[in-house]
């Protein structure tokens, strides 16, 4: 009997486990992006340790926003690590099959970090609202005890509200084609492999895009507005620069998460005909961000990046910078 199907009754077969393709149209050289991917993985891992552990070390940056910082620095290694094992398996060792438990955990794994990614941004950027548009209200508001909660809220919700993506997803029925033309396990693309209507599972997907994630990026945009306008109206040169300084690095890793889930899914529309376009995007989107976040807080933050120096002993005599 294939062992990638179980018999259910008489007349129908069970999938047990699914197999996962790769890249689409270009199965037979997509070993060869496996060096970029596993480099990207290792930036993300090393470089997101290199900023807890600074953080940790560095009494000057303990403070909420480098705690919210050290939160996404554990959400994005969560998420890298959700998914490059086993793409990194798939092109080196063409160890393809996962089970359905595995997949469905995966699909749950991946919602719950990109939402939490979200919610973190969400917790940054009213952080920000707060410290550069009601600065003596800032030590009451934003206090240890905040972050915590925030973070709570954060994982509370992401982790509730993801829940029934792969519960819907276990409930369908895998009778005939367990092929699925990606490198990970996504919620559409597993659930088009039912034999019965998978209406309920694309209309959740959408309601928890527009919860979470809509709403997420609905305030994290609002917020910048304020600040913004807020910036505007100093009179100093001096502190309108410093505070657009502060936002900026913020600002432009939100933008490109952001962004990069709109094309995400926009190309999705067009997957029929160009289906190797989204699958690549997909994996992309969840492997960049926590390889850049790090990267470009280092450059943009120069508290973090004195913290660097300290920490790796290249800089003997700070108070001289």
């Amino acid at each position: 009997m294939d062992p990638s199907a179980t018999v259910t009754n008489s007349s129908s077969l069970q999938i047990s486990q699914f197999i996962l393709m790769g890249l689409p149209g270009i199965h037979e050289w997509q070993h060869w992006l496996s060096l970029p991917l596993a480099l990207l993985y290792i930036l993300a891992l090393c470089a997101n340790i290199l900023i807890m552990i600074t953080i940790q070390h560095e009494t000057t940056l303990h403070v909420p926003m480098y705690h919210f910082l050290g939160i996404l620095a554990v959400v994005d290694m969560g998420l890298a690590t959700t998914i490059m094992p086993k793409i990194l398996a798939i092109f080196w060792f063409d160890a393809k099959a996962i089970s359905l438990p595995e997949c469905f955990a995966q699909i749950y794994a991946i919602h719950c970090f990109l939402c939490m990614e979200s919610g973190i941004f969400l917790c940054m950027a009213v952080d920000r609202y707060i410290a550069i548009c009601h600065p003596l209200q800032y030590p009451s508001i934003v206090t240890e005890a905040f972050v915590i909660k925030a973070t709570g809220f954060m994982v509370l919700r992401n982790g509730l509200f993801t829940i029934p993506v792969p519960i819907l997803a276990s409930q369908r029925h895998y009778c005939s084609k367990n092929e699925i033309d990606h490198c990970l396990c996504s919620n559409l693309g597993v659930t088009s492999l039912a034999c019965d209507d998978i209406t309920v599972n694309k209309f959740y997907q959408l309601i928890l895009a527009w919860i979470l994630i809509g709403s997420d990026m609905a305030l994290v945009f609002s917020s910048y507005v304020l600040i913004l306008r807020s910036v505007l109206r100093l009179n100093s040169p001096e502190a309108m620069s410093k505070a657009l300084a502060t936002c900026s690095s913020h600002l432009i890793l939100i933008l490109f998460f952001y962004t990069g889930i709109i094309v995400l899914s926009v190309t999705h529309l067009a997957e029929k005909k160009i289906p190797l376009i989204p699958v690549l995007l997909n994996v992309l989107h969840n492997i960049i961000p926590p390889a850049l976040n790090p990267m470009v807080y280092a450059l943009r933050m120069p508290e973090l990046r004195l913290g660097f120096q300290r920490l790796l002993g290249l800089s003997e005599d700070t108070s001289t910078k």
